[in-house]
């Protein structure tokens, strides 16, 4: 890109935020079809045994960034989530009941998640709240969900706060917490670029601490020559990228959201600047980076090959590739092409569609006729593996989740994987070790067994 294009370009990345809020949905849809028949073991009447819960249904609920800085790929989450949901609706349900799911818009922002929080959970009387989006929102509303003794469930944030048993034991995270990511991107930076100069790139709260956390249990701090952090509510951090570049550093490391994971890649480029790009996975969907890439730069008034751009950056990932011989794959499209044909096939999607698979999994555990305890009692009692490349942690004194992740490379829109799945702990003394299980491969029938 070319220096002249700078101011414009910077307020067209705010410009273009703004846009993607107004076109954004603020609520969900959900099934319309008559209650399935549904399986159990018991005999026993489907009874209204729980808030939320009653004869036909189970609402539940959440807060999502439909809007605002992080509705960039993540915006597809919710929708993803209940497609599946949908299709679980049309074949059966969960012992016969259909999943309700209303999901609400947040904007990232942390004061409206309190509000719509409570509105789910004291008006609309939601059974559970599921997988609700961010650590700076989520951390506005846990304690009130604890206090409620709401089920708070698979979080959509690796926040190690989440695993807190005694302070929030109605609380339970899913995927890969940021200081497990952390050390497995370090542990990577350490054994490949050894020698090389380092920064760190991070969102500063606790998503990107947590982050940095962990790679400052494996990565010598005498290699780290810039810690830079940015705030989602200021896209203006050419000086941090400035800052980066002047003290030599070869290697950026980035726990980002994808904007500002695409706002890194473009001012790198408009100072002639390449680092080898590390980036978590929250921040490195190829087709949603690839996407605001080119339009952050479009928006600026030069035009640039997004998917192009950022090939050759280092991530992790602890779902499945997206590949036509995976079965989670297979399943998951085939769910997308009949009720969100629409949305893009990419790993926000695909997020969306696993999470839900683990709900109804928890579910169908939790029993026919259940409480709200007893879908934290089941989850403490640990869950299949599913979609993950890796094992859940869940037992009554964990509730971490996700616990490791392979190491890939964006290459023509994709992550293809490099190396075997690694798993770890939170510790500074645990090792990274190669997981020796396998990836379980998804039920014929697209739903998990009780």
């Amino acid at each position: 890109m070319k220096r002249t294009h700078r101011r414009r370009w910077q307020a067209a990345a705010i410009m273009t935020a703004a846009a993607l809020a107004v076109a954004a949905c603020s609520s969900s849809s959900t099934s319309s079809s008559s209650p399935g028949s549904g399986s159990s073991s018991s005999g026993a009447a489907l009874t209204a045994s729980a808030p939320g819960i009653t004869a036909t249904t189970i609402t539940i609920g959440s807060h999502q960034p439909l809007t605002g800085p992080a509705a960039p790929g993540y915006s597809e989450i919710a929708p993803a989530a209940n497609a599946y949901f949908q299709y679980v609706n049309a074949n059966g349900g969960v012992y016969g009941r259909k999943i309700v799911y209303k999901y609400l818009d947040d904007g990232y922002d942390p004061t409206k998640t309190a509000s719509v929080v409570h509105q789910l959970v004291l008006q609309d009387n939601v059974y559970a709240i599921f997988n609700g989006l961010g650590t700076p929102t989520h951390l506005a509303t846990v304690s009130f969900l604890n206090a409620q003794k709401v089920p708070d469930v698979f979080v959509a944030s690796g926040c190690e706060c989440w695993n807190d048993t005694s302070k929030y034991p109605q609380t339970f995270g899913w995927q890969l917490d940021y200081v497990r990511e952390g050390k497995i991107l370090g542990n990577y930076v350490k054994q490949h670029f050894a020698g090389k100069k380092v920064a760190y790139f991070y969102q500063n709260d606790e998503f990107g601490l947590d982050g940095v956390k962990g790679l400052n249990m494996e990565i010598p701090a005498s290699s780290v020559v810039s810690k830079q952090s940015y705030v989602p509510t200021n896209t203006n951090i050419a000086p941090a990228v400035t800052a980066m570049h002047a003290a030599g550093a070869q290697v950026v490391v980035a726990f980002s959201i994808p904007a500002f994971t695409a706002l890194l890649k473009l001012n790198s480029l408009k100072l002639g600047y390449s680092p080898t790009l590390v980036v978590s996975s929250v921040g490195s969907d190829p087709i949603t980076l690839g996407g605001l890439v080119t339009a952050y730069a479009k928006q600026g008034g030069a035009t640039v090959n997004g998917n192009q751009l950022i090939n050759g950056i280092i991530t992790d990932a602890y779902l499945p590739a997206l590949s036509t011989s995976d079965s989670w794959y297979v399943l998951f499209k085939k769910i997308h092409d009949q009720y969100e044909p629409k949305a893009p096939l990419d790993g926000n999607f695909f997020y969306g569609m696993s999470v839900g698979y683990t709900f109804v999994q928890a579910m169908l555990k939790a029993g026919k006729n259940p409480t709200r305890a007893d879908l934290v009692t089941a989850i403490q009692g640990g869950m299949p593996q599913g979609p993950s490349v890796a094992p859940y942690s869940y037992s009554s004194s964990d509730h971490a989740g996700i616990t490791g992740a392979y190491m890939g490379v964006i290459q023509n829109g994709v992550v293809v994987q490099q190396g075997s799945v690694l798993v770890t702990d939170t510790s500074a003394s645990g090792a990274i070790t190669t997981y020796s299980g396998t990836e379980q491969q998804a039920p014929a029938s697209g739903i998990p067994s009780p």
